[in-house]
């Protein structure tokens, strides 16, 4: 019976031994998680330009066209894409031989694509004849539309 009790024993023991192992054995963090940059916005361009006789709520050309009658509002749509903290577009409006007809500007800071509306009227009539839009951004020529009035 001493026997018996002499094994228990050494039994007890050895089973705490190896339970205080255990649970002194060092915890294992799992591996922190790798943060992926967010990818660099696109630089700033004018991706496009539309002219027509009304625009939708979303500053978009509703019918684009190269061809107005003398009384209309001509709007344009200046589609850009990119980022930039500042940019300044121009939109210059020209007939025949280049005399100015009007410049108008507006400061922009897009994070994304987006449409900036500039537009002209004449309630008493545009002369008929070849009209030319340019578009500016930041000093430098981003493109022309070339339009007539009949």
């Amino acid at each position: 019976m001493l026997a018996i009790r002499y094994l228990v024993s050494i039994l007890v023991v050895s089973l705490s031994l190896v339970a205080c192992q255990r649970s002194e054995a060092p915890a294992v963090a799992p591996p922190a998680p790798v943060a992926t940059p967010a990818p660099a916005p696109a630089p700033f361009r004018v991706s496009g330009i539309e002219l027509g006789n009304a625009i939708g709520a979303d500053k978009r050309v509703s019918a684009p066209s190269s061809s107005f009658a003398t009384t209309d509002t001509i709007y344009a749509s200046i589609a850009t894409d990119g980022a930039s903290p500042s940019v300044t577009l121009v939109a210059r409006w020209t007939y025949q031989d280049g005399q100015l007809v009007n410049e108008e500007t507006q400061a922009i800071a897009p994070t994304g694509a987006a449409v900036t509306e500039f537009h002209i009227a004449k309630p008493d009539g545009w002369p008929v004849g070849s009209y030319q839009l340019e578009v500016i951004a930041n000093g430098t020529s981003a493109g022309t539309r070339a339009f007539q009035v009949q």
